[in-house]
């Protein structure tokens, strides 16, 4: 089994847009999923999105074991927005909620290599930091993000909701 990581054109690939929009709404509470908005987002020209599929040998089809989303906030900043893997048909999340990625899925750097995907793709548009939210309580997450140079920027209290606070942490170049 090997990993392809490609950057997602969702003008050429609905289907995959409509793939990547239902694991939303099943990763995340309502209040969180970019299901709704997400085909509208990514034909934004500040924002997109690169995912990675577990592809057999000598074969094209996969399935979807993860994806990255990021935007522009400015010429100067950019923004990992989502990090998120699955595996159907259980889906579970990479790093915002405490919950675990199937076995045959773990350890293998998906996370890694997708959000290393994605801080290059913002360093290719010449910005000079790169940000993002964390969960504080989501170490695995955090211990990722400070492995591949995020700082902690401030606490944002109240992030996710009245209880849920978030880490601003910022890469800068």
């Amino acid at each position: 089994m090997e990993t392809v990581i490609q950057e997602l054109d969702p003008r050429k690939c609905s289907e995959l847009v409509e793939e990547i929009a239902r694991m939303e709404k099943k990763i995340f509470p309502k209040h969180e999923s970019l299901a709704r908005s997400l085909k509208q987002d990514l034909s934004r020209k500040n924002s997109g999105l690169i995912y990675a599929k577990a592809v057999s040998e000598g074969r094209g089809d996969g399935e979807i074991v993860g994806y990255v989303m990021y935007s522009w906030i400015s010429s100067l900043c950019a923004s990992i927005t989502k990090l998120a893997g699955a595996k159907t048909p259980n889906l579970f999340f990479l790093d915002d909620f405490n919950r675990s990625v199937r076995e045959s899925y773990r350890r293998q750097g998906h996370g890694e290599a997708l959000l290393k995907a994605g801080i290059q793709k913002c360093r290719r548009g010449r910005v000079q930091r790169v940000c993002l939210h964390v969960d504080p309580e989501r170490i695995p997450a955090l211990s990722l993000y400070q492995k591949l140079g995020f700082q902690i920027d401030d606490l944002v209290e109240s992030y996710y909701s009245v209880d849920r606070n978030a880490y601003r942490m910022y890469l800068d170049f």
